[in-house]
């Protein structure tokens, strides 16, 4: 498995990411064991959660993927095998996390502390390797959002406070670096400009959506990724489990996310079909599994540090794992580029 460098630390991160938001929900706590062990065999060092986790998110289910991991090492050992990250939510829509730390969350020293104190005794060790922003504390769009609308009201901690907060939490051994999730240019680049000012830690990475039905980081962030070394964790690959093919026309295979998660999917939209059938057919056309190439290009981008796969089989993880071993002809990558230009970004 190829290692990549996290930004311009001193870290090298397995070129896929071990996703784990199903654990606790989808998978068993013995079926999340199965696929960190599987995982390890392959040479995947590079694990990510969040305290939300497992999701659709719950009261009930809240902090279990955490206690999984947890358990799994408490059991297994070796936590120096591991970069492990996490993350700490933003503040929640109306309605939404009532259940955590009493649903007013923002980033600033109170919920930033107690929310990794919890996650560092949920998974059973001292410090984590990346602390992650799990969407801005401002109004921003996010998860399927395709406008910004200004709202500076709601705007919680100053970007300044947080990174304070973080920077004892580093110094306290708690974390070792930190980074973005969900986030815009302007917030990426604020962020490091406080960085560079005020002599506070620096965001090595942002975990965004990147796959071929939302090509949106290309617009902006990409340019930050690559001249700042803040390179992209690109998360939800397969749209979802979309580009695997196995939602067209409508389908909803128990078990799947679509058939648990009463929100609703970002990647049912206007053309999103469409652009599906396309990619599936090109896969096939060249002998390829959908799901391999899908994860394949984003390996292959130039400002993607790591590919985050999630899994609620040993099958799909084994063949999502795969992935690293594909190589995309120049055939394909006209065949991507052609359908991409046709039915650009259906599912920002």
């Amino acid at each position: 498995m190829e290692l990549r460098p996290l930004g311009a630390t001193d870290l090298r991160v397995s070129a896929i990411c071990l996703g784990t938001m199903t654990w606790g929900r989808q998978n068993t706590e013995a079926e999340g064991h199965a696929q960190m062990d599987y995982a390890l065999e392959r040479g995947i060092t590079f694990w990510d959660t969040a305290e939300m986790y497992a999701t659709p998110p719950t009261a009930e289910t809240y902090g279990r993927t955490e206690e999984i991991i947890g358990s799994w090492l408490a059991r297994r050992g070796g936590r120096d095998r591991i970069v492990l990250a996490t993350k700490v939510i933003g503040p929640p829509r109306p309605g939404g996390f009532s259940w955590v730390r009493g649903g007013q969350t923002r980033h600033n020293r109170e919920h930033i502390t107690a929310a990794l104190d919890a996650s560092l005794k949920r998974l059973g060790t001292d410090y984590v390797d990346l602390y992650q922003l799990h969407w801005p504390d401002r109004a921003t769009p996010r998860f399927g959002d395709r406008s910004y609308n200004h709202r500076p009201e709601a705007d919680g901690a100053p970007v300044p406070e947080t990174l304070g907060v973080l920077a004892d939490l580093i110094k306290a051994g708690k974390i070792r670096h930190v980074g973005l999730s969900n986030e815009t240019p302007w917030g990426a680049m604020t962020f490091l400009k406080h960085a560079e000012i005020a002599g506070l830690p620096r965001m090595v990475s942002i975990q965004n959506a990147y796959n071929l039905l939302n090509r949106t980081f290309e617009d902006g962030l990409a340019e930050v990724a690559l001249r700042e070394q803040c390179g992209l964790l690109a998360y939800s690959p397969l749209g979802g489990g979309t580009l695997t093919g196995k939602y067209l026309g409508g389908a909803r295979p128990p078990g799947s996310r679509r058939a648990i998660d009463p929100r609703g999917s970002r990647y049912v939209t206007v053309n999103a079909e469409a652009a599906t059938e396309a990619y599936v057919a090109l896969a096939r056309q060249h002998g390829l599994d959908p799901a391999q190439m899908a994860i394949a290009f984003a390996l292959g981008r130039p400002f993607v540090t790591s590919v985050i796969i999630g899994a609620t089989s040993m099958a799909q993880l084994k063949t999502d794992i795969g992935s690293a071993e594909v190589t995309l002809s120049d055939q394909v990558i006209a065949g991507i580029e052609e359908i991409h230009g046709r039915l650009p970004n259906p599912c920002p």
